[in-house]
């Protein structure tokens, strides 16, 4: 996605008047990220209350807390498919899709989100639904907060976001490093480390979402891709930052 937006020139000033066309393409990129957490919602709900569909995803699993043994869900062989699936498409598109057409860019926004919210169910079924919905909308509140700076901002967020997609490589290292120790309090430092990272992202993907609608000087086609790139973008963010705040304040079943 990054670097769809680094083949079309270099930054433009920031100090830009907003007009009726930038309106237009953000609340396009809003809206489909907006239908996109429908989505994943109306998946997430499926999979986790629908027995023969949670069968397939998830399972039982014993393990031992602080309180003694508890039964929590993992997932099933195929649910881990589905759950890496998304990260597996996101790479490969970087190299299979250099320059993506509109329909190309729409069908990997829709895939992604189909394979992510499917695999949200572990939410639903681990954490009682009143801490997922809290952690929804505190979730909500927090992008909002910081999408809207990113877009009113003068600052230059270049720079951060260099540093912000080098965390976030090291995140992911820690991450698969913490899956062998199974560490609750590297899981702790990570899960705050992850929303400091996507916090961050979400304010420097919405700037430079911004100054792509320059750089494409109203090419419908581009723009159309960049749309479906910047929602997902944004949508990535969105979903991260809530795993991450559910995992430091999320109440288990």
């Amino acid at each position: 996605m990054n670097d769809f937006s680094r083949t079309h020139a270099g930054t433009p000033s920031l100090d830009m008047s907003v007009d009726a066309g930038l309106r237009k393409f953000m609340l396009g990129v809003y809206n489909k990220m907006g239908l996109g957490l429908v989505l994943s919602g109306v998946l997430a709900y499926v999979t986790s209350s629908v027995p023969a569909v949670t069968e397939l995803l998830f399972h039982p699993v014993l393990v031992q807390t602080a309180n003694g043994p508890a039964t929590y869900m993992a997932r099933t062989l195929l649910g881990t498919v589905i759950a890496f699936s998304p990260l597996i498409i996101l790479f490969g598109s970087m190299f299979m899709m250099r320059n993506p057409s509109k329909s190309a860019a729409n069908l990997l926004f829709w895939a992604v989100v189909s394979l992510i919210g499917a695999s949200l169910g572990i939410w639903a079924l681990n954490y009682t639904t009143e801490s997922v919905t809290q952690v929804f909308f505190i979730t909500a509140a927090a992008f909002g907060g910081l999408s809207l700076w990113g877009y009113t901002t003068k600052r230059n967020l270049t720079g951060m976001g260099s540093f912000l997609m080098m965390g976030l490589i090291g995140l992911i290292i820690a991450m698969v490093v913490n899956v062998f120790l199974a560490s609750s309090i590297m899981m702790t430092v990570i899960s705050v480390i992850g929303v400091a990272i996507f916090a961050g992202l979400t304010a420097y993907d919405t700037q430079r979402l911004k100054v792509t609608y320059y750089q494409l000087g109203g090419n419908e086609a581009q723009m159309s891709v960049a749309t479906s790139y910047g929602a997902l973008s944004l949508y990535l963010n969105f979903i991260n930052m809530f795993q991450f705040l559910m995992m430091l304040m999320g109440n288990r079943e």
